[in-house]
């Protein structure tokens, strides 16, 4: 039995370095103890939507996220109970039958664009973080990863930023950074950043202990 876990949101625009950061996190503390769930696995399922309509959903909204699923589901684990985390298809935009067992774990991330949005996720947070990274670069990062893992063509990619990632970007995502304790620039190749976050982390860890 773990102690009481600590909740980490990392938050920040498309292509930021949000999961450069998760990721440092795990490799710092090992995956034993570090486990980050995203955001994008509590997309809405649109199973009941014919294809071409789910194509042209929203995914950068707020009302885009099973809110209500993603705030119980990190409930339970801060309970030390298990959950069934889904999984979204992104080809297909929906939810694969399939789940993941997740087992609670002394450090929880959570890491999306919108995280920081939500109060029902803010209120179980320990420390709030913000990714901020030049939206020349996040647009960059965002088309090769479309491309190369979400088979998408480079035009839809386009054409899907400009009409909902940069207007929700500059309503919902950005705004939300004034509830974070911590704005790192640059993502994950901020060092400095990184340890003064790992110091905090520990901080935590020890009056959990």
């Amino acid at each position: 039995m773990i102690k009481q876990p600590i909740i980490i949101g990392i938050a920040g625009g498309t292509g930021s370095g949000k999961t450069t950061i998760a990721r440092r996190l795990m490799q710092a503390y090992g995956a034993g103890e570090v486990i980050v769930i995203e955001q994008d696995a509590y997309y809405s399922d649109l199973a009941h939507l014919p294809f071409e309509e789910r194509k042209q959903q929203n995914f950068d909204h707020p009302a885009a996220i099973d809110i209500d699923l993603f705030q119980s589901q990190i409930t339970e684990l801060l309970r030390g109970n298990t959950v069934e985390l889904p999984k979204y298809d992104f080809t297909l935009h929906m939810r694969e039958k399939s789940c993941e067992r997740v087992e609670p774990h002394q450090v929880i991330v959570l890491e999306g664009i919108l995280v920081l949005h939500y109060q029902a996720l803010r209120d179980l947070m320990n420390i709030k973080i913000y990714v901020e990274t030049p939206p020349d670069i996040r647009f960059i990062r965002r088309l090769t990863r479309d491309i190369n893992k979400r088979g998408r063509n480079r035009q839809s990619v386009i054409d899907q930023y400009i009409s909902t990632v940069r207007p929700m970007h500059e309503s919902f995502v950005q705004p939300s950074k004034e509830y974070a304790d911590l704005i790192i620039p640059e993502g994950g190749k901020n060092k400095v950043a990184i340890d003064i976050l790992r110091t905090k982390i520990d901080s935590f860890l020890m009056v959990k202990k």
